[in-house]
């Protein structure tokens, strides 16, 4: 015990030493103290679309990116621009045609950088991509995305809801609920059979897709019962046990929990589903509605790794189960249960959502009108109860902090609270319930995101009464150049006051008045959001891109910690749009960096293909350079340790002296090695320790 703390001193002292010594040669460069989180490294995102005045090519700028980078343009192999385009992450191609491909380079301190992979042009501003339904009572429903294969470009995951499917509130068996795996090219990489015991409704199989144990691919996750089938054809459980009753409910029987491979959809691992159903009636009523509310959704806990987060209930009794995923194992991290504290049951939403609110780097789970810290205790409830619909982010960028608009079901109408204390900050009152609520920065002459709920007027963030609200209130999508938020409702997407941008003919929307998407998401290209509609015959999904120029330069949503949880909790009981934990819409200031590291050493990025009806072949990958993980280990004895941090720290005085430019020691590939490579090693060190 003695010699640890003597060695943390040692250690102690001698980091000290050495940003010290950094700082008297270089001037410090401001980083936040949280340790950097995992995130997902991802490849360029190259899309091409023709328009009318040529091709309009777009792609990512990642959060690791530093602010000044620049990018050419290559047609053919042909580069297309005279000097690096460092305003934006799009360009128009006068030139191009259907049959061009495009690549993008990036240039670090003039240097030209290794190419993306290369993309073939769209004949039309969507991607189709060829499904294949379990039968003709199937439709296509919610979805949601992750890198399956580690190959940086996103695959689908999609959920089949039957004819059949119920609300909870309704009797009547339903069919089967499959869960299903798509390459953008339409190569179906796997089925999965949750069986007769895993009943069909937007409330019974919330789907995590995510990269839980950081080795580069995503797995999935969900609630799985006795006769559940994995892509292999394993049976999870007793598979000739049905425990069905006569209204169609499963109110009996084990419950389980299974992490499946993301690339190739067996089971890795079960668990008994917790929390468990126990009695049904403690969840607020006997017949079996309340008992099978589920909710799910991915928090970094420890403010670096990813845990699956699995919940219970929100009328009544409220269950948050946390679970970390390694070496194919589930470990619980923690369980929270309103029975343990009467105060915060009731307080639950038909969805839910996840950021750090209170700045120590770990995420909370906001609940509804309650909030749980990362230590699975109570953060606080504010008593105004049940709700539909909530939206979380920096919706006032005027004030510290982050905020959470919902609306409520009684008397209580909408209101906008402090994310961190819960405390109102105002309350529009109805006289019953609330269904909807919206917000988003849809005018440019009120600061901040503008807030309405069904039945309300517009407010500002501040509670200023704006006049008439938009008449959509479920989702919200930036879409064209500028930094307002488009109306995303239906098969729609238009402008507030203005005529409509995006007609999806030929589509559908999912989950009945919800009039949802399969997944909105910025998938492809800048920062600028996707949708992805069902084709109204359900033999296809659609991913729909802009192909509007903007000069507004941001990097990837999906490199932003909220945003990129938002869309993990997308398609969660009644579905919600995502938001970014800074303010984006007009009057913004510069988005914050993002504290975070690439996982998996190496991007092999595969083809974004040509739009087709039919599956085609496999894209072939394109060479590009190796992205180092952060933190890193620099001396390559598998640990990062007090060697790799000095390793850093005498190349960040050399590059100062002018000495050789060592890129392994680059860790946020700043094209520099500075302070900010010496704190994203220290913090990964300290925390190691």
């Amino acid at each position: 015990m003695g010699r640890n703390i003597k060695r943390g001193k040692k250690i102690f002292v001698l980091l000290m030493i050495i940003v010290q010594l950094s700082l008297m040669i270089v001037p410090y460069q401001s980083v936040s103290g949280a340790a950097p989180r995992q995130m997902e490294n991802l490849n360029r995102g190259v899309v091409a679309v023709k328009v009318s005045n040529g091709v309009f090519v777009s792609w990512r700028m990642f959060g690791t990116d530093p602010s000044d980078i620049g990018f050419n343009v290559y047609r053919n192999g042909t580069k297309l621009n005279s000097s690096p385009i460092t305003s934006s992450t799009n360009y128009v191609d006068a030139g191009g045609s259907t049959g061009s491909t495009y690549a993008v380079r990036p240039v670090l301190n003039g240097q030209e950088q290794a190419a993306s992979e290369t993309a073939s042009v769209w004949g039309q501003n969507y991607l189709q991509i060829p499904i294949q339904a379990p039968s003709s009572i199937y439709s296509a429903n919610d979805c949601s995305v992750g890198d399956l294969d580690g190959d940086g470009q996103y695959e689908i995951v999609l959920k089949w809801d039957p004819s059949d499917s119920k609300d909870n509130s309704q009797a009547g068996v339903t069919s089967d609920v499959y869960i299903d795996a798509y390459r953008l090219n339409g190569t179906r990489l796997w089925r999965i059979d949750l069986g007769k015991n895993i009943r069909a409704g937007a409330h019974y199989t919330q789907f995590m897709v995510y990269d839980l144990d950081g080795d580069g691919k995503a797995e999935v996750a969900c609630k799985t019962a006795d006769g559940t089938k994995d892509s292999k054809g394993v049976v999870i459980g007793n598979g000739s046990a049905d425990y069905r009753n006569t209204d169609g409910y499963i109110l009996s029987g084990p419950e389980y929990l299974t992490v499946f491979n993301g690339l190739t959809g067996a089971a890795v691992t079960t668990v008994n589903y917790d929390p468990p159903r126990g009695t049904v009636s403690s969840w607020g009523d006997s017949y079996g509605n309340r008992v099978d509310r589920f909710l799910a959704c991915i928090a970094y806990l420890d403010g670096v790794h990813p845990s699956l987060v699995m919940c219970r209930g929100y009328y009544t009794r409220m269950v948050l189960a946390a679970w970390d995923y390694k070496g194919g194992n589930l470990t619980k991290r923690w369980t929270f249960d309103s029975n343990n504290d009467t105060k915060y049951a009731g307080q639950g939403n038909h969805n839910l959502s996840v950021g750090d609110v209170d700045g120590d780097g770990k995420d909370e789970i906001i609940y509804g009108s309650s909030a749980i810290d990362d230590n699975g205790k109570g953060l606080y409830t504010n008593g105004l109860g049940h709700g539909d619909a909530m939206h979380f982010g920096d919706l006032d960028p005027n004030r510290a902090g982050l905020e959470v608009w919902g609306c409520k079901e009684g008397s209580s109408g909408a209101e906008l609270h402090d994310a961190k204390t819960g405390q109102t900050l105002f309350r529009w009152t109805s006289s019953g319930d609330t269904g909807r609520a919206c917000t988003a920065d849809v005018d440019a002459a009120s600061p901040g995101e503008e807030m309405w709920a069904a039945g309300s007027p517009l407010f500002s963030c501040t509670g200023k009464n704006l006049g008439s609200a938009p008449s959509p209130d479920n989702f919200a999508i930036w879409w064209d150049g500028d930094e307002l938020r488009e109306l995303l409702d239906g098969i729609k997407i238009s402008k507030f006051g203005g005529s409509t941008l995006l007609s999806a003919d030929g589509c559908a929307s999912n989950n009945g008045t919800k009039s949802t998407p399969c997944l909105q998401a910025d998938i492809l290209g800048d920062w600028r959001e996707e949708v992805i509609w069902r084709t109204s015959d359900n033999s296809a999904l659609r991913i729909y891109t802009t192909t509007a120029t903007t000069t507004r330069k941001i990097y990837t949503l999906m490199h932003d910690p909220i945003y990129r949880l938002g869309i993990a909790w997308q398609n969660v009981a009644y579905n919600q749009p995502p938001h970014t934990g800074f303010f984006l819409g007009n009057g913004m200031s510069t988005p914050p960096v993002p504290q975070i590291y690439l996982v998996g050493a190496t991007q092999q990025p595969t083809n974004t293909p040509t739009p087709t009806t039919k599956p085609s072949n496999t894209p072939t990958n394109t060479p590009t350079s190796t992205i180092k993980a952060v933190p890193q280990d620099i001396n390559g004895d598998k640990s990062v340790n007090m060697a790799d941090v000095i390793l850093i720290a005498s190349h960040f005085n050399s590059v100062a002296t002018g000495s050789n430019y060592d890129k392994n020691c680059d860790l946020n590939s700043d094209g520099a090695i500075n302070m900010a490579d010496v704190v994203l090693i220290a913090a990964k060190f300290n925390y190691t320790y």
